[in-house]
């Protein structure tokens, strides 16, 4: 009988989508399902990007440049300087999503084998990330009742091994929406620089930041060649599907390294870079209703399940993401049962169970992460759902 890989079977499932066909079915039986499980945006992509494909004068979609186009590498590079980073286009490689940027940085970084600490909770895909490229997460806990703070530096240091090639942060912090200060970032250099570690920092929400200052780990300084930065496009435009996102290094042999990587799969899409290409162009404003209006929708979120009793819920700085602790036996059941046999007023709520969002298994069972993505109405209609949920859930813990 043949056997695929083991690699292939080990990979987990999304912790934001594994539970799809769950709310299809309940779609199909007419419920109405609002999707706090993913981050994907209702806030409208900006007109000028899209208009830039659509009056695009293309007659052959042809290959672009591994790198992506020097016209936009030169305008990304224009935005970080602008954030006050010492960036140019040649430091610029642009790669198909985020998603693409954490992939090449682990395998340009790390051989099979070696290890990357990262703060649990962390963004999901970075358990399948580690297993796809033969590599290994070591967690380091932070915690509900700090905030999911940053852990000590000294539980870092304590996680190094012979084994151990970097150190991966996502600040603002998917899923918890806690942003690291300037003196967390620091210590996590230093400690970098002291055991010859790469800092890959994801910085996908960094437009997000509500009560707190926003630092890149490439305004930090003497760590140069140990800084990769993973970048997106995808949340800060409401650009989900343009897969146009980012590695940015001033490491010239990891850089190279990267290239050759890219060059497997000959170039980033055409059409999206022409969109992210336009996203430059936007003025410097663009930012000011988005975030306004994720503030209120994440006061209005989080009010809500504050209210709820038996909920504990830390109040997200950054990203748009709310991680809370519910009275349940297990969120993974929650979740499944709010599709499967539960509705208030023909509506109930999709989820992502935080189970998937820690390597420790655990951690997290009694947790889930909802995005405020969605309007005000909706957020309302789906805590209306969940007060109701956590009275009638019969796994509900005291």
């Amino acid at each position: 009988m043949l056997q695929p890989s083991q690699r292939g079977v080990a990979l987990p499932a999304s912790p934001y989508r594994k539970l799809s066909p769950y709310a299809d079915a309940a779609r199909q039986r007419g419920i109405i399902v609002h999707p706090l499980n993913i981050g994907q945006p209702d806030i409208e992509t900006p007109p000028a990007m899209l208009a830039a494909v659509q009056n695009a004068d293309i007659r052959v979609l042809e290959y672009g440049p591994t790198a992506g186009t020097v016209s936009y590498r030169q305008k990304l590079a224009t935005y970080y300087q602008n954030l006050g980073l010492d960036v140019t286009a040649e430091d610029i490689l642009v790669t198909t999503g985020g998603s693409e940027s954490i992939s090449f940085a682990l395998l340009a970084c790390l051989n099979p084998g070696d290890e990357f600490i990262v703060p649990e909770p962390f963004y999901g895909p970075y358990n399948a990330f580690a297993i796809s490229t033969g590599t290994h997460v070591v967690a380091v806990a932070s915690h509900l009742e700090n905030d999911f703070a940053l852990p000590p530096v000294e539980e870092f240091e304590r996680k190094i091994t012979p084994r151990t090639k970097a150190i991966l942060i996502c600040s603002p912090n998917n899923p918890t929406g806690y942003v690291y200060s300037r003196q967390e970032l620091e210590q996590i250099k230093d400690l970098c620089v002291r055991h010859n570690l790469f800092l890959l920092s994801d910085e996908a929400y960094r437009e997000f930041c509500y009560d707190a200052t926003f630092t890149s780990a490439l305004h930090l300084q003497g760590a140069d060649d140990h800084v990769v930065l993973l970048d997106t496009i995808s949340k800060r435009y409401s650009a989900c599907g343009a897969r146009i996102g980012a590695l940015v290094t001033k490491n010239k042999t990891l850089r190279d390294i990267v290239f050759k990587l890219a060059q497997l799969r000959v170039c980033p899409p055409g059409l999206g870079q022409l969109l992210a290409e336009a996203a430059a162009d936007l003025p410097e404003d663009y930012f000011d209703h988005t975030k306004a209006e994720y503030l209120a929708r994440r006061n209005l979120m989080v009010s809500r399940l504050r209210a709820m009793p038996g909920v504990r819920c830390p109040l997200p700085r950054g990203a748009f993401y709310v991680l809370c602790h519910l009275p349940i036996d297990d969120a993974d059941l929650f979740a499944k049962w709010l599709l499967e046999k539960f509705s208030y007023r023909n509506e109930t709520l999709m989820v992502s169970p935080a189970s998937g969002f820690y390597a420790t298994p655990s951690l997290g069972r009694q947790q889930m992460r909802m995005a405020y993505v969605v309007n005000q109405d909706v957020i309302n209609r789906a805590m209306d759902c969940l007060e109701v949920a956590l009275r009638e859930y019969p796994g509900r813990s005291h």
